[in-house]
């Protein structure tokens, strides 16, 4: 790592000799118009995973959430796409989304009368649906760390709410979503660490196109560190999303901190 940051001030030339530039690759990680776009690329899949991620998950802890010796067996079916390994996702998902009249996700939709759609090969709405896919794998584990919170809250709570009239809508906003504060805070940091670093189902579903619609940060990276040779641009960029991801996490866990001693 302290060998990646000190190349990030050169001009790396493997057979000449690197060149000394000082700051003038941070410089251009800021100026650089398609770093740019990846980054606003990047903020907005990751924004649109976390809140998808944690939504979905706080519903299926809510309908998993039991002891019946049964659910064990769904829980664990539901759990799977995280398992799975990520390129192999991606290229499923990479299939679904097959922009002909044959592929399966065209072929659900024409049963309601829909019009075959583009899905990744579309600039406009490609960004969306790799979202979607990030929210499938990512929704199964907020799940798992939601049902953990569920279990630790104490069930005279849900008792005195309902004495009190409240119905269930009422009883998750009042004494379940409160007492996952905690743990909301903790997939957030997760969450948003995750989608910072986002790249195999990337690179697997669309490689940063069309038309570099679905670049991000570390396609991005790869691009110009692998691709255009560029080592010394593509170790600063990296070192910037690291002090990003390190600030972001500061930020959020002394937010959360201050809420504790407040209460």
């Amino acid at each position: 790592m302290a060998q990646g940051m000190w190349l990030s001030f050169f001009k790396v030339q493997p057979f000449l000799g690197n060149e000394w530039l000082g700051l003038e690759n941070y410089r251009r990680v800021f100026a650089e118009e398609a770093f740019r776009d990846a980054t606003a690329h990047t903020l907005i899949y990751s924004v649109g995973q976390t809140v998808g991620s944690i939504l979905v998950g706080f519903g299926l802890a809510l309908l998993l959430e039991g002891k019946a010796r049964t659910l064990w067996f769904v829980r664990t079916a539901a759990f799977l796409p995280v398992v799975t390994a990520t390129a192999v996702v991606a290229e499923v998902w990479r299939l679904l989304y097959f922009p002909g009249d044959e592929g399966m996700l065209n072929t659900l939709l024409s049963w309601f009368g829909s019009d075959t759609r583009r899905f990744l090969d579309d600039p406009d709405g490609a960004l969306g649906w790799v979202v979607l896919v990030g929210i499938w794998k990512g929704a199964p584990y907020d799940m798992m760390i939601i049902l953990a919170g569920l279990a630790g809250i104490d069930r005279q709570l849900y008792h005195a709410a309902a004495i009190d009239g409240a119905g269930l809508l009422q009883r998750i906003r009042y004494v379940t979503i409160p007492a996952l504060r905690p743990v909301v805070t903790i997939l957030i940091i997760l969450a948003c660490v995750r989608s910072l670093r986002v790249f195999t189902e990337i690179y697997v579903l669309t490689g940063g196109g069309p038309a570099g619609a679905t670049d991000v940060i570390m396609t991005r990276i790869f691009a110009t560190g692998f691709r255009n040779g560029d080592m010394g641009f593509a170790t600063a960029a990296s070192v910037v999303l690291f002090m990003a991801t390190l600030l972001l996490t500061a930020v959020v866990t002394l937010y959360r901190r201050r809420k504790e001693r407040n209460v």
